[in-house]
């Protein structure tokens, strides 16, 4: 099937019996008359104008204002949001630990301050100082993991009695008002 014979639509058929109907051409002004090779000057035939759009654009409200009163909390929410939030930020804490200690040991901070000791300490000192059997990776990482526990149980603890607290404060003086405005 080529692209040049479209499918006819019903009743667009010609007819048995009926002559075919020419081809349109576009109008041009007749060429003058003598002039041997001389161009027709096309006309062009102007494009069809689309149907007007049914939907039209909704006009620019005004910016909506509302003013809103936040007078209850709810603890449990505050408890859920408060733990993951003191988790995300715990993990950071032990990242951040054995980061700065990786770095500070790739420095060689550890060896310079073991021989400064060591200076210090003098010959009469008997055992060497050694900075890395006190502070050692493991050590580090286990500490920031400790704290890292305590700071969850703390903030949750401290987020869920703030919650607690402004509800009751709310129910006597009414809440926090907060404008909200659409733009």
């Amino acid at each position: 099937m080529s692209t040049n014979n479209p499918i006819p639509r019903p009743g667009s058929a010609p007819r048995v019996g009926a002559p075919a109907r020419p081809a349109q051409r576009p109008t041009s002004a007749p060429a003058t008359a003598g002039a041997v090779g001389a161009k027709r000057p096309v006309t062009k035939t102007p494009a069809p104008k689309s149907p007007p759009s049914l939907v039209k654009p909704a006009p620019k409200a005004k910016a909506r204002r509302a003013r809103l009163l936040v007078s209850k909390i709810d603890p449990w929410s505050v408890l859920k949001m408060a733990f993951l939030l003191s988790v995300a930020l715990g993990i950071v804490t032990v990242v951040a630990a054995i980061a700065l200690w990786s770095v500070l040991d790739t420095m060689g901070l550890f060896g310079t301050v073991n021989d400064f000791v060591n200076e210090i300490q003098g010959k009469e000192g008997g055992v060497p100082f050694d900075l890395l059997s006190i502070i050692s990776l493991g050590q580090v990482a286990s500490f920031s993991t400790i704290v890292a526990v305590v700071n969850v149980v703390l903030l949750t603890t401290l987020s869920v009695l703030s919650a607690v607290l402004y509800n009751i404060s709310a129910t006597l003086v009414g809440g926090i008002g907060v404008t909200l405005t659409d733009d």
